[in-house]
């Protein structure tokens, strides 16, 4: 049986996915190596891993206006996370999100997303309906 976590309405298109989950926080400028694609900051709950197409699970945003354009940027080079969910997002990551065209969803209702989610879980993202799905629960 799927298992359905409502949250605040997103932006983005609906997307399916592997989740890539850790109670950290995120930064596309200070945490990630946009170049080779992996969490390049070694206190990082996720030094060393891929982030490409995953669905990102991650308790907080943190940083600046370079986080947008970065997110963009990745897209644009298919070197991106597949969507983002956050506990909590920030206005930067929000415009970033919308610029790149990203799946971004945060305020969960049922708690810490990060806790709900497992790494490899399949997951289906509808922003629109504020909705993450739990495709393999």
């Amino acid at each position: 049986m799927s298992q359905v976590f409502r949250c605040h309405v997103g932006i983005g298109p609906a997307v399916e996915g592997e989740a890539l989950v850790a109670n950290d926080n995120f930064s596309a400028r200070y945490d990630l190596d946009r170049i080779q694609g992996v969490f390049s900051r070694p206190q990082h709950a996720l030094a060393g891993q891929s982030y490409v197409d995953k669905i990102l699970v991650l308790n907080t945003a943190k940083g600046g206006v370079a986080t947008a354009w970065m997110l963009y940027e990745m897209v644009s080079r298919g070197m991106a996370p597949g969507a983002l969910l956050l506990n909590t997002a920030n206005t930067i990551l929000a415009q970033g999100a919308a610029l790149a065209e990203m799946p971004l969803c945060d305020r969960f209702e049922d708690g810490d997303i990060t806790a709900l989610i497992k790494t490899g879980d399949q997951l289906s993202v509808d922003p629109a309906l504020g909705q993450v799905t739990i495709l393999n629960g």
